[in-house]
C-alpha cells in the first residue's frame, strides 16, 4: 500500500509517496511530472523488498514552495541528499527521471558516499547535455529558452487548459497515450500560479548554475558512482543520439538500456519494464536495510 508522508528538510517540507520496507531508493520525478507517476514502480520495489519513496520535488504540489524562491538543481540535489537523512538511512540509491536526473546527477557528484548507485532516464551524463549537446539537440531545447520569458511563458502554458504543454507532453512521448487521470496531478500543481512559476523556477535558474564556477565539477566531472542510464528512443525531448559515447564520464561502472518503442516519459509508458530495468542494477549495488 503506497502511503503519503510529509517530511521535515532542514530548509523545506517536501511531501512523499512511500511503499515497502528495505533499503532505501528514492525516485525523483521531473517536469511536466509529479511523485504520483512513479505509483507502479514503486509497487514494483516494495515487492522486492525495497523502501520506495517518491517525493514531491519542492515547488511542486502538495510539497512547499521554497520561501527564499530558490529553485537551483543544485538546491534540489540537496534535498533528496537530505532526505536520505530524513529517512534515517546511512546509504541510499536515487533514480531520477528528467529534473529528477539532474539532481541525482548532481547529488552523485556531490556526496558519493551516501549513494550505493544511481538510475537516471531521459538525460545523459549533465556534461554532454548541458556542455556538449548536438545541434540538434540544440534545436529540441528551445522550449528551455522559451521558458525564460516570464509572464509569457505562464500564460501560453496554461491557456486552453493546458493545450500547450498537452502537445509538448506528446511531442515528447508520441507513442503514449496519457490520459485524463495520468495527467491530473501535475496540471493540478501547475494550475496554482505560485506552483506554475515555480516549476519553471527550475529552468531559470539554470543560467546561474552554469555561471558560477564552483559548480562546473558537480557538472563535468565523471560519477563515482554505478550508474544505469535508460533513454527512450522516441524521446522528443532529448534526443537518443545524446546517451551515446558518455562511458567514459562513469567512472564506477554504466550500463545503458535503450526503450525503443518509448519516449521520454518511459517510466510511464513501460513500468514494468522500467522497474526491472532498476531492479536488476539494484541486485548488484543495493545497499543494505
Amino acid at each position: 500500500m503506497i502511503r503519503s508522508v510529509d517530511i521535515e528538510l532542514p530548509n523545506i517540507t517536501l511531501a512523499t509517496l512511500q511503499c515497502g520496507q528495505g533499503p532505501l531508493v528514492i525516485c525523483a520525478h521531473g517536469f511536466p511530472d509529479t511523485a504520483h507517476s512513479f505509483e507502479p514502480v514503486l509497487q514494483h520495489l516494495a515487492a522486492a523488498g525495497y523502501h520506495a519513496v517518491a517525493p514531491f520535488l519542492r515547488g511542486y504540489a502538495p510539497s512547499a514552495l521554497a520561501a527564499d524562491g530558490d529553485y537551483r538543481i543544485t538546491t534540489v540535489a540537496d534535498d533528496l541528499l537530505a532526505l536520505i537523512d530524513a529517512l534515517g538511512a546511512e546509504r541510499a540509491v536515487l533514480v531520477g527521471h528528467d529534473w529528477g536526473a539532474v539532481a541525482t546527477y548532481i547529488a552523485a557528484a556531490k556526496a558519493p558516499d551516501k549513494l550505493a548507485a544511481i538510475v537516471t532516464a531521459a538525460v545523459p551524463h549533465l556534461r554532454r547535455f548541458l556542455l556538449q549537446p548536438s545541434a540538434r539537440q540544440l534545436y529540441r531545447s528551445r522550449y528551455m529558452g522559451f521558458f525564460q520569458l516570464r509572464g509569457i511563458a505562464e500564460r501560453r502554458m496554461a491557456a486552453d487548459d493546458f493545450a500547450w504543454l498537452r502537445a509538448l507532453i506528446k511531442h515528447w512521448s508520441p507513442s503514449w497515450q496519457a490520459d485524463a487521470r495520468a495527467l491530473a496531478p501535475v496540471l493540478a500543481s501547475l494550475s496554482q500560479p505560485q506552483y506554475q512559476r515555480a516549476a519553471l523556477g527550475y529552468y531559470r535558474s539554470l543560467p546561474g548554475v552554469l555561471a558560477n564556477p564552483r559548480n562546473w565539477p558537480l557538472i563535468g566531472a565523471p560519477l563515482a558512482v554505478p550508474a544505469q542510464v535508460i533513454c527512450g528512443a522516441q524521446d522528443g525531448c532529448i534526443g537518443a543520439e545524446m546517451f551515446e559515447s558518455q562511458a567514459h564520464l562513469f567512472s564506477a561502472g554504466y550500463a545503458l538500456s535503450r526503450f525503443e518503442d518509448a519516449g521520454h516519459f518511459m517510466h510511464c509508458e513501460q513500468p514494468q519494464r522500467f522497474a526491472e530495468v532498476v531492479l536488476a542494477h539494484l541486485a548488484q549495488h543495493a545497499p543494505t536495510a
